[in-house]
């Protein structure tokens, strides 16, 4: 467990466990409290991992911008803006949106398919934009993305502290293998309700009996939102 860097999901969600409408939309239900909380999260981590299809949803990922974390992270001997890693098996990303012009390392976890279906799509693009610094391709005899050797690999290059953003698909596969260690989750006051809606967590789910176990660290209410933070216990 201590050969990875040490693993947090950040996600808001509603009333009712739902990080996005049943349409998928763009999750901005969230106040101008839980960005900064979010922006506090991501200023202390050496990288910040997410799905393609959460990037898909934004077009962009949130960079640290605040004078105060920026200089936090000067006086720790970091980089400005920590690596943002997008998992994608397919490698299906649209290499004009914005995501690609911003100041950040950028780099893409893939498949060797994946890898060759971007590789392809640059061979087609005549642009300074959609370009990763680096493309990794770590996978299972299966074809499928092994993120557990992924985690030992960035563990080996530098990065001991990962910011999870999302989305459900990809937590549920890093709980199912034992592979976050906290969570903290935004409760934002509404309820989006529907089936089809994305929840914090999606796959098959799991038996009562087999559930992970959390404890609960710290409950900060701020006006209508309420922040939790957990510890996964291994």
């Amino acid at each position: 467990m201590f050969n990875r860097p040490h693993t947090t999901v950040i996600l808001a969600m509603s009333v009712d466990g739902k990080i996005a409408d049943a349409m998928r939309s763009p999750a901005r239900f969230g106040s101008p409290v839980d960005k900064f909380h979010l922006e506090q999260q991501i200023a202390v981590a050496d990288a910040v991992l997410f799905g393609a299809g959460t990037l898909r949803s934004y077009g962009t990922t949130l960079t640290v911008s605040h004078p105060k974390l920026l200089q936090q992270r000067k006086q720790r001997g970091l980089p400005p803006q920590p690596i943002h890693i997008v998992v994608s098996k397919s490698a299906q990303i649209d290499p004009q949106i914005r995501f690609f012009s911003q100041s950040i390392p950028r780099w893409l976890l893939t498949s060797s398919t994946g890898a060759d279906a971007w590789k392809q799509c640059q061979s087609t693009v005549h642009s300074s934009q959609g370009k990763f610094h680096q493309i990794l391709v770590l996978e299972t005899p299966m074809g499928k993305i092994d993120i557990a050797a992924a985690l030992m690999h960035f563990n080996a290059l530098g990065i001991k502290h990962l910011a999870v953003l999302g989305g459900g698909t990809l937590v549920a596969g890093m709980i199912e293998l034992d592979l976050i260690d906290e969570l903290w989750l935004t409760v934002c006051p509404l309820i989006l309700g529907g089936v089809t809606a994305p929840t914090p967590v999606e796959g098959q789910g799991f038996l009562t009996h087999l559930a992970p176990r959390l404890e609960l660290l710290a409950v900060n209410k701020i006006e209508g939102e309420v922040f939790l933070n957990y510890r996964v216990i291994h």
